[in-house]
């Protein structure tokens, strides 16, 4: 959809086990938002793309750069969801679906309070459309599409088959970055594991283990202290159908 991205995608479209579905343009994932063209300014603008939700880490706001506002006003907000991304030793690590999904349960753990301020953001009145990005829109804003998608009532099928349609894309982000650091070759094929690694195993464990934790997304919700804001967001992203 847009030139300077390749995983950016509408959630729109996904039933609920309660007879709804998930509103077209109104919430997007994505990853890295510094690359915009011309063009995909103009998108972005023209569908009236009200907040961006940045989950990167403050060192990669500074050394990729962030969300153009000066050219699409938006409601811009940096939660880092982690203060600084896993070493080569850890991402070597990442072809094993049990590791990776491990590593996600932590951040729901270890950050659940960002993940809630995120959700509080998308709940205020006039924050959508909206869309929510990390730098390559798998892991960490994986984690967070999930958890709405779970919150709103989507069934685990169908967020794991979210979570994997972000694998071809990610061949995709391996050969771009190959491309921006061609010094650096080596280590960026050192993390080929950790980037183009998208196992469905991987999501169905964490939603797996999260349900084993908290005994349901709603008691998840009720721990992050979102229940009220997941009601406030119902309306704004469900439909009949």
């Amino acid at each position: 959809m847009l030139d300077g991205c390749v995983n950016f995608r509408d959630l729109g479209g996904y039933h609920t086990v309660d007879g709804h579905q998930t509103r077209w343009r109104r919430l997007f994932r994505a990853d890295g938002l510094n690359r915009l063209s011309p063009d995909d300014r103009a998108q972005l603008r023209d569908m009236g793309l009200a907040t961006v939700i940045d989950l990167r880490t403050v060192d990669e706001g500074e050394q990729r750069g962030s969300f153009p506002v000066d050219e699409v006003p938006v409601q811009y907000h940096s939660l880092p969801l982690s203060d600084v991304l896993p070493s080569p030793e850890e991402l070597a690590a990442w072809d094993e679906a049990s590791y990776v999904a491990s590593h996600y349960f932590d951040l729901v753990v270890g950050r659940g309070a960002v993940l809630a301020q995120a959700i509080k953001v998308l709940a205020d009145g006039g924050a959508l459309p909206a869309v929510v990005h990390c730098s390559a829109g798998k892991d960490r804003t994986g984690v967070l599409s999930a958890l709405i998608l779970a919150f709103l009532g989507v069934p685990d099928e169908t967020i794991v088959e979210d979570y994997a349609l972000s694998a071809p894309a990610m061949v995709l982000l391996f050969e771009r970055l190959k491309g921006e650091y061609p010094d650096s070759v080596e280590i960026v094929t050192k993390m080929a594991p950790a980037i183009i690694q998208v196992a469905p195993e991987t999501m169905a464990n964490l939603l797996e283990a999260l349900r084993s934790e908290y005994g349901s997304y709603d008691g998840l919700a009720e721990h992050l202290g979102v229940s009220e804001a997941v009601a406030r967001l119902r309306p704004t992203l469900l439909e009949a159908v």
